[in-house]
C-alpha cells in the first residue's frame, strides 16, 4: 500500500514510517522544511513538500496515495487554539480529497482530549459541556466521515515514550532540574496513560491494514500511571526531593504546563486489543523512565 504520512519526521510519525516500511508498504512523507525533506530523502522516503497550512499540498499527497495517516501537530502551546484550527482545516482537506474513494484516513487524537477524570473507552466521545483542550481533531474527522470519507481515529496516550522522547515526561524532568524538586500536583493521584512509541506505531499499521471505517482505537499500554509515581522515579534518578505542590505553587513549578501536569485521563484499550489483536510488548512507562536515557540530557522545551 502507498501511504501518505503527515508529521513524517515527528516523534510518532517517524516511528509509523519505520513500521510501515518494515511491513512492505511504501511511504511518502510530508516535509515542511528543507532539513526535514533532506532527512526523509536520506532515509529513502519519498517527499511531499508542504505543511498543515498548505492545503493544496495536503490534497495532492492524499490524491496520490492509497491511504493517509495524519500524525502532524504544531506543539507550540502558546498558539494552542490557533494550531488546533489549522489541524482541523488540514483534516478537512484530507477528508474531502478521500471522500467517496474508500481509501482510509487515520487521524491522530489523544485520550486526554475526550473526558478526563474517569476511565475513557473507545466508545466515549468528547463531552461538549466539559472544559476541554482547544484541540479537536475528532470533530473534523467526524465531519469528514459524514461527507463519505473512510475515517478512523487513533487516540494516543499523553506519554508516548521511548529513547529519544522529547514530549511530556522530559518536560517534567526539566522542571524538576530547574526547581531542585520533583513535584506532583496535589496528592499526585491524577493518572497519565502511557504507550511506547514502537507499540503505538504498530497500532497505526494494524489499523491501516484492517481499513476500519468510523473506528476509534486507543494507543494505551498503561491505563493510568499516578503522577506521584512518575515524580518519584524522576526524584530518585536526579537525587532530588519529591514533594506535593498545590494552588499557586502548581503554576509556579510547572508554568504553562500546569494544566497538562494535572491531567487525569485513565483510559482503557481493551476494545482496541480485541479488534486488532494489538498487544503492547515494549517497556511500560515507569520501566522506560527508570533508565539513564531519560536523564542524559535536558528536555527540549517547546516555545512558549
Amino acid at each position: 500500500m502507498h501511504v501518505f504520512v503527515t508529521g513524517a519526521t515527528g516523534w510518532v510519525g517517524s516511528a509509523v514510517i519505520e513500521e510501515l516500511r518494515a511491513a512492505g508498504h511504501t511511504v511518502v512523507g510530508l516535509a515542511r522544511s528543507r532539513d526535514a525533506a533532506a532527512a526523509l530523502a536520506a532515509a529513502g522516503i519519498a517527499v511531499q513538500r508542504g505543511s498543515l497550512e498548505d492545503l493544496a499540498s495536503l490534497r495532492a499527497g492524499a490524491a496520490a496515495a492509497d491511504a493517509v495517516i495524519h500524525t502532524a501537530f504544531n506543539h507550540d502551546f502558546s498558539r494552542f487554539a490557533e494550531n488546533g484550527a489549522v489541524e482541523r482545516s488540514a483534516i478537512d482537506a484530507l477528508g474531502s480529497t478521500l471522500a467517496g474513494t474508500g481509501r482510509p484516513l487515520i487521524v491522530s487524537s489523544g485520550v486526554g482530549l475526550v473526558s478526563p477524570g474517569r476511565l475513557i473507552t473507545e466508545d466515549d466521545v468528547r463531552d461538549s459541556n466539559a472544559e476541554v483542550f482547544p484541540r479537536d481533531p475528532e470533530s473534523a474527522a467526524a465531519a469528514a466521515a459524514a461527507r463519505g470519507a473512510r475515517v478512523s481515529v487513533i487516540r494516543l496516550a499523553p506519554s508516548v515514550h521511548g529513547e529519544g522522547d522529547h514530549g511530556f515526561v522530559p518536560l517534567v524532568i526539566d522542571f524538576a532540574r530547574r526547581h531542585g524538586v520533583s513535584a506532583y500536583p496535589g496528592a499526585g493521584n491524577n493518572r497519565w496513560p502511557g504507550v511506547h512509541r514502537r507499540d503505538a506505531a504498530r497500532l497505526y499499521r494494524l489499523a491501516l491494514e484492517r481499513a476500519a471505517e468510523h473506528a476509534v482505537y486507543h494507543a494505551v499500554a498503561d491505563e493510568g500511571v499516578p503522577f506521584h509515581e512518575i515524580a518519584g522515579v524522576i526524584g530518585r534518578q536526579l537525587n532530588l526531593p519529591v514533594a506535593s505542590v498545590s494552588g499557586a505553587d502548581v503554576d509556579a513549578h510547572f508554568g504553562w504546563f500546569a494544566r497538562f501536569a494535572q491531567l487525569d485521563a485513565r483510559a482503557s484499550s481493551a476494545k482496541t486489543r480485541q479488534a486488532l489483536g494489538w498487544h503492547p510488548t515494549e517497556p511500560a512507562l515507569l520501566d522506560d523512565l527508570d533508565s539513564a536515557a531519560y536523564f542524559n540530557s535536558a528536555a527540549a522545551v517547546p516555545t512558549r
